[in-house]
């Protein structure tokens, strides 16, 4: 009998594939190819271009200004950016002047991002001048922020896109904010003679998109992210001259490691386009030409969306990855359908660095015969998977239970949360909070997230089998599902769905649609049609949101019936 032991899911690897090198940040890669190709481009943005070697002389710049500025190794920087080219300059100057970098969601409000800067202690702050002016300056007051900067997504590029660059050119630096370029072009010199991170210093201070509750950091260490980025690079197998485009903001881990760091250990060019706008990334497509990105189901579906999206607009790309969130088996096949191109699903956490299990290029994920749901990937070599009942106890090979991951990519704890850390990572291995299960050849099937399960008269129902079935509708757009209270049942299940543009499908014949193709007690019971799902900045559809959506519509049928 095959057991997690055996690790069934390295036959899908070459030896290469599964070689164990890596050294010990990706600032050594960056370092050595910004030494022997320094016109190489390492940055893409709209019409401009830095290459490693201005790329490096930027960086550096902004580690000498840091540095000089009581920046001491070991503070923390905040960068709340989009995707542009000042993202990447400031990460690697922070890691050059021995800091850790604190990725910030540029859509965070004041409240939001007071918390992060203070639970974190971030000692500066990136931002745009537009949000500097407008509630960063505040937010940041009283916190132990010494240091700001500002980054504008004017500079860099001549193009001035407005669907993409939304805000207005700044009329010049803030006195208490100067622009990053600027110092960084200033501060020119020597590098700063600081030895180069050990594996298991921090690189990031990575706060969990607070789906489930309050943000908390996840201390992703420098070997962390080699080892992910490598394998990355590894795996894909991508030409040296390969584009990678940034579809996932890089402010989160996936764009962090898949895009970004694999772009820069594997000397390959990074391509960017500020946000994500669905005109403007085809256009990205169709200059750049790109062998590889990776975003949620969420932004594919926003691109097929677009009527001038054509199959020859994603023929560069020798892979296409998704991840984030489950991928339908529905949308893989629209996908295909629409471009030409297979579209590999993935699964990793804030809290693995990103993938631990994704689709190795050549294959394709099978789907359960039982369930209908679409394997994730298998588990990347190097790294150790295994399915767990509510004891802590393996259970056998095809029954779900809890995902536990554990290997070089798993992080050593949370920001200041020992307790915490010890709770979802004991002894090093990763309580996912995610129920799933593995079959012989490896293949990892996540089911859904533990706390999401619906108890409809005492049988379980899964959302994503639910999301699943509502994906095949040809209306349907994005799907979530969630429980809610149900005086007969306990719980029952309610729907959401937004439409895809020039289709339409009511209410009741979604229930219908599901009834014909679900056990009586999955099918939901009700379903609502919106605009649009609510999202993490990620693409990350929010079903904590609509629990409260749909709490807060029963409270208003009570107040009507009494």
């Amino acid at each position: 009998m095959t057991t997690y032991a055996d690790r069934p899911w390295l036959k899908h690897f070459t030896a290469e594939q599964q070689r164990d090198s890596h050294p010990a940040s990706v600032l050594h890669a960056f370092r050595d190819m910004a030494d022997h190709r320094p016109g190489h481009p390492a940055l893409r943005y709209f019409d401009g271009t830095l290459s490693y070697g201005e790329l490096d002389e930027l960086s550096k710049g902004f580690a000498r200004h840091l540095a000089g500025h009581g920046f001491a190794p070991g503070d923390r920087l905040a960068v709340m950016l989009q995707n542009v080219p000042q993202f990447v300059i400031a990460l690697l100057g922070a890691w050059k002047a021995g800091g850790a970098v604190l990725p910030v969601n540029p859509m965070y409000k004041a409240r939001e991002l007071t918390h992060v800067l203070t639970d974190a202690g971030a000692a500066g702050l990136v931002c745009s001048p537009a949000a500097w002016e407008r509630y960063a300056r505040a937010a940041a007051a009283g916190t132990a922020v010494r240091l700001a900067f500002t980054a504008s997504e004017f500079d860099l590029q001549t193009r001035d896109d407005p669907r993409a660059l939304t805000g207005e050119r700044p009329a010049g630096p803030a006195e208490d904010a100067p622009d990053l370029l600027a110092v960084a072009r200033a501060a020119a010199g020597p590098r700063l003679g600081l030895p180069l991170p050990a594996a298991g210093d921090t690189a990031l201070v990575s706060y969990t998109s607070g789906t489930s509750g309050r943000p908390k950091g996840a201390l992703n260490t420098h070997g962390n992210i080699s080892f992910n980025a490598h394998r990355q690079v590894r795996i894909q197998e991508l030409p040296e001259d390969a584009v990678l485009f940034t579809l996932a903001p890089l402010f989160h881990i996936t764009g962090m490691v898949c895009e970004l760091a694999a772009a820069l250990v594997g000397g390959h060019t990074l391509a960017l386009a500020h946000r994500f706008e669905p005109g403007v990334v085809l256009d990205a497509f169709r200059e750049h030409r790109p062998a590889y990105t990776v975003g949620p189901a969420t932004a594919f579906m926003a691109l097929l969306a677009r009527p001038d999206a054509i199959a020859a607009d994603f023929a560069s790309f020798k892979l296409i990855s998704s991840g984030g969130a489950p991928l339908p088996p529905a949308v893989v096949e629209g996908f295909r359908a629409r471009t030409g191109r297979y579209l590999a699903n993935g699964y990793g956490l804030t809290e693995c660095t990103a993938p631990c299990a994704s689709v190795p290029p050549g294959t394709e994920a099978p789907v359960d015969p039982v369930s209908g749901t679409l394997a994730v990937g298998v588990p990347g070599p190097g790294t150790m998977v295994r399915v767990l009942d509510d004891t802590g106890a393996e259970v056998p090979i095809g029954e779900p239970g809890e995902i536990a991951v554990s290997g070089p990519m798993v992080v050593p704890g949370y920001w200041q949360r020992p307790a915490e850390s010890r709770e979802a990572i004991p002894d090093g291995e990763l309580r996912t909070g995610d129920i799933g299960f593995m079959d012989e050849d490896g293949w990892l099937y996540v089911v859904d997230r533990k706390k999401d399960m619906i108890n409809a008269s005492g049988f379980k129902v899964w959302p994503r089998e639910v999301e699943d079935v509502l994906y095949t509708h040809p209306a349907v757009r994005e799907a979530a599902v969630v429980g809610v209270p149900d005086s007969y049942r306990g719980e029952s299940v309610k729907a959401y769905v937004s439409l895809r543009p020039g289709t339409a499908a009511d209410p009741a014949e979604l229930v219908t649609w599901c009834r014909e193709r679900l056990a009586a007690y999955k099918y939901p019971r009700a379903v609502e049609v919106l605009g649009e799902l609510p999202k993490t900045a990620s693409g990350k559809i929010l079903r904590r949101e609509l629990k409260v959506l749909a709490g807060q519509g029963a409270d208003q049928d009570r107040a009507a019936a009494g």
